[in-house]
């Protein structure tokens, strides 16, 4: 049968080649995309009357229709056009089994000792103590604005607690002039990059002052000073984008990379396998980092995926990817460190899953306890703290102590607070701004529904509350 298909195929070899020809200018050579079983070879007939039609002037048939040479045939390298290299041909009939679990690298073990001394990335104290310190600034940030939000203050919430490793070991292997591209649980990026207490307050609140103009659900932060694109709820929609401002620093020749983060519940989105395989293609010098917290919202990650993980996924696009302790800021920064390395000299996508557990509930409109235990929960913050290894692993190079822990956290919560009132007091942004920032003018229409605004505020003054707004400018 496969030799019948086969003679049939070069049956047809006259006709395809014809109107390869006649499409096809003098001296101009196409590919026609159709390479028969070498096994038709020997049983078919030739094509002679392709052969009496073309002119020796016009070159070798062969590099039109793309023809395996002998040697080739002979080879067990698979010669499609969709195979990758090194693809070999088998007589064996075998399908792939899983493959072994990829291991976490790890540089602490959970007493904060280092385990492997040439692991040891030995950052500079000064550069360790300010990643730690805003470890525990976060922390504060997130308990005082979550009691914000019970209290009616604010109307969103989302915490970090648990993740706080993947936040700061990433941010001090990055550069300034690396962009960022958040999810929604990233605020210790913002916050070692230099994002103040009241940015972060004002944008919670919606205020005047905050730089989204009060338009944003809290927590979705940006800063065009500080390279992070502002964050959007639609999620994975960052993805693809990362992927593109990636593309686009490499072709504008500069000497810096995207990094992209996510959680594993994001990479079961469409978006994230578009991105991955437009990265690879375009080789694009982006770091995608997941943060595997085991729970997308309310689905833990065995209903989420059968396979391993997301590091796994990387092969398939053609990425190489690592899996690392979300626990361990060391390991997190050696590894982000050489990522982002691997990305900028060479020009390619990386893909990091780091393994970490949400301590927290996924943000103030969840329930963690009707789908995990508190027991969970409880035993994970007492046996694997980000903040306590990082912390042990200070103390034992006397660059920490109790006093320390003590001063800093009482400071800490006394700036959010005081940050926090701040943006309460502040006036909320002019009405007016409901109808800028779309276009450079306002067009007629929305000057029609601004007046018509104007108009009924002022003959309902009791039904619009508009004291709490700054003036229009």
């Amino acid at each position: 049968m496969h030799t019948a298909c086969a003679a049939g195929a070069l049956r047809r070899l006259p006709r395809l080649a014809a109107a390869a020809v006649r499409a096809t200018p003098i001296g101009r050579r196409v590919c026609v995309p159709f390479r028969p079983p070498v096994a038709a070879y020997a049983s078919a007939p030739a094509p002679t009357t392709v052969l009496s039609r073309w002119s020796s002037s016009q070159g070798d048939l062969s590099d039109i229709l793309q023809l395996p040479s002998e040697s080739d045939q002979s080879s067990k390298d698979v010669l499609f056009p969709g195979a990758t290299s090194g693809s070999r041909y088998t007589e064996k009939l075998e399908f792939l089994c899983p493959h072994p679990p990829i291991s976490t690298y790890r540089v602490l073990d959970l007493d904060g000792k280092v385990i492997v001394p040439s692991e040891d990335p030995k950052i500079d104290k000064d550069e360790m103590i300010k990643m730690y310190e805003c470890m525990v600034t976060l922390n504060a940030l997130d308990v005082v604005l979550y009691e914000a939000q019970r209290q009616g203050r604010i109307s969103f919430y989302i915490t970090n607690h648990g993740e706080e490793a993947t936040h700061l070991g990433a941010s001090a292997a990055l550069r300034m002039d690396d962009v960022i591209f958040g999810q929604y649980r990233e605020a210790g990026i913002l916050l070692y990059r230099g994002f103040t207490l009241s940015q972060f307050a004002d944008q919670c609140v919606g205020n005047m002052r905050d730089l989204g103009k009060g338009r944003q659900m809290p927590i979705h932060y940006g800063s065009r000073a500080l390279n992070f694109q502002t964050i959007s709820s639609p999620l994975g929609t960052q993805i693809p984008q990362a992927a593109g401002a990636a593309y686009a620093l490499a072709q504008e020749g500069k000497d810096a990379c995207v990094a992209c983060f996510f959680g594993d519940g994001a990479a079961s989105e469409g978006d994230f396998h578009a991105a991955l395989n437009l990265a690879a293609t375009l080789s694009a010098p982006v770091i995608f980092f997941c943060r595997n917290n085991g729970y997308a919202i309310s689905t833990p990650a065995k209903q989420q995926y059968k396979g391993d993980g997301i590091a796994s996924r990387g092969h398939g696009y053609g990425i190489d990817a690592i899996r690392v302790d979300g626990n361990d800021v060391l390991a997190v920064y050696n590894v982000m460190k050489a990522a982002r390395k691997v990305a900028i000299t060479e020009k390619r996508p990386i893909l990091i899953e780091a393994m970490t557990y949400r301590v927290s509930h996924h943000s103030t409109s969840d329930d963690s306890s009707a789908y995990r235990p508190r027991s969970e929960v409880a035993d994970w913050t007492r046996r694997d703290s980000p903040l306590t290894r990082f912390r042990k692993y200070l103390e034992a190079g006397g660059h920490w102590s109790e006093d320390s822990e003590r001063d800093l956290r009482t400071k800490a919560r006394r700036a959010v607070l005081d940050a926090l009132g701040s943006a309460e007091r502040a006036p909320l942004p002019p009405i007016d701004d409901l109808f800028t920032d779309v276009y450079d003018e306002l067009t007629p229409e929305l000057r029609r529904q601004r007046d018509e605004m104007r108009e009924l505020v002022n003959r309902f003054p009791d039904r619009f509350d508009v004291a709490k707004h700054a003036p229009t400018q």
